[in-house]
């Protein structure tokens, strides 16, 4: 296998090799793959390549873009990376762009805003583009538009088998491959609509310690009155006091409702008069923005860092839901968590392409705290699980993030509908029957 770097136009590293370490590092620090090959694609051909060649030798296969999502961290086998597959094509007739594997979104929100266009991007703006819709992509406009992964109009992929297919919604892989993370081959590129959006509403309002319980409820009475044009969610933090914090958070448990409102600022400043209602603000920079600003909504951390999370759809928020998650998680509590919490509904149940079950929740509540030893779920996350268990209806695949240890069937299989995972296993066993992709929460090839 020495002659594996003259294959490829990208890169080739082995452990040994300078550049490794930079090579596999992502944005998620605490869990890294450490595989045998690294292959830095420029382009599909390059994937095929390295498909083919871990085929050839029976290795396994992971793909990084950014690293946002790392799940089940790979030991041994082919990494491929697509950062360097980073071309974008607008085409602002058809209201679609195509994106190469390695695109961020924060390019694609540039390049679609020349057009007065918008992607249905989430929080972050360095997340891959590809990696995100994959996971079905719950935006920051969700609730007005639906999932990112329903919005898909053509799929480049490399199977098992080294073939690359460009697939369209006829295509039995089509929505397989949208809602399973990666489970089917590598997607080479993705073609997705855009929304003639220029301009939201939106921004964060931030109550301290005493209003984090009032600042809950409020919100949550306040989600039955929205229209679907509105899109938010609230976080529970505890700031540590340390100075890559701002000064008017450090220390500080506070509770932030955070707002995207695809509607003129008149009528963004009434929906949320109930919520500046709660009390004094610690922070209140709710505005009209251009889109290409709506990263600040969220402010996610920009820094690579070390996290794990599990989550849970709910059927509803009640008081006693709230209660149960204040118990574990307010300071004082027994699990040191971020408690972030998404309004779901309208749009978001709609049917469409993707693998994405459990459309009927009405909110998710996701819960990240720092990791576990080795691949282990930090044991906070099961009792929260736990107290949840009452409104749960499912969990979504795309927020368990890290405690690969955890990544079994049982948890994989409980992110969809029995009838839907039965499906994706039969594909998996038709398109990937030696499991070459499951470096993931895997879906394991069935009958």
């Amino acid at each position: 296998m020495t002659d594996i770097a003259t294959k490829f136009t990208g890169p080739v590293f082995t452990p040994d090799d300078p550049g490794y370490a930079e090579e596999i590092a992502g944005f998620q620090t605490a869990y890294t793959h450490r595989p045998a090959f690294v292959v830095g694609a420029r382009h599909s051909q390059d994937v095929r390549a390295a498909v083919e060649f871990a085929a050839r030798h029976g290795l396994p296969v992971a793909v990084q873009a950014t690293g946002h999502g790392l799940s089940v961290a790979l030991d041994g086998g082919v990494l491929i990376t697509t950062g360097r597959m980073d071309a974008i094509t607008v085409d602002p007739r058809a209201r679609t762009a195509r994106v190469e594997a390695g695109v961020r979104a924060g390019a694609l929100v540039d390049a679609a805003a020349r057009y007065g266009l918008a992607p249905l991007h989430g929080s972050s703006p360095s997340v891959g583009v590809v990696g995100y819709v994959l996971g079905g992509g719950l935006g920051l406009l969700a609730r007005e538009f639906g999932y990112a992964a329903d919005h898909v109009r053509r799929i480049e992929l490399v199977t098992a088998d080294g073939r690359m297919r460009s697939l369209g919604p006829a295509d039995e892989l089509f929505g397989a491959v949208l809602g399973s993370g990666g489970n089917f081959g590598v997607v080479t590129g993705l073609e997705l609509d855009l929304v003639p959006v220029t301009e939201i509403y939106g921004g964060q309002l931030v109550f301290d310690t005493p209003l984090v319980d009032a600042a809950l409820e409020a919100w949550r009475t306040w989600t039955a009155t929205v229209p679907s044009a509105v899109t938010s969610t609230i976080a529970v933090v505890t700031y540590p006091d340390i100075a890559a914090v701002p000064e008017s958070l450090r220390g500080r448990h506070v509770a932030s409702i955070r707002i995207a409102f695809d509607g003129p600022d008149e009528q963004g400043h009434r929906w949320v008069e109930p919520l500046r209602r709660i009390g004094p603000r610690l922070h209140d920079d709710l505005r009209t923005m251009p889109y290409a600003e709506s990263h600040t909504i969220h402010r996610d951390p920009p820094f690579p860092h070390a996290y794990a999370a599990t989550n849970a759809l709910l059927s509803e928020l009640t008081p006693q839901a709230l209660s149960a998650l204040r118990t574990l998680t307010a300071p004082g509590g027994s699990v040191d968590a971020v408690i972030d919490i998404r309004h779901l509904g309208a749009a978001l149940r709609h049917g469409g392409p993707a693998s994405i079950d459990h459309r009927e929740a009405d909110y998710l509540v996701r819960v990240i705290t720092a990791p576990g030893e080795g691949d282990a779920a930090p044991e906070g996350l099961a009792r929260v699980r736990e107290a949840l268990a009452p409104w749960t209806v499912g969990h979504s695949l795309a927020f368990l993030y890290g405690a690969g240890g955890a990544a079994d069937t049982a948890q994989t299989a409980a992110g969809y509908f029995p009838d839907t995972y039965r499906r994706l296993a039969a594909a998996k066993a038709k398109y990937d029957p030696r499991n070459m992709f499951r470096a993931n929460r895997n879906i394991a090839p069935g009958v």
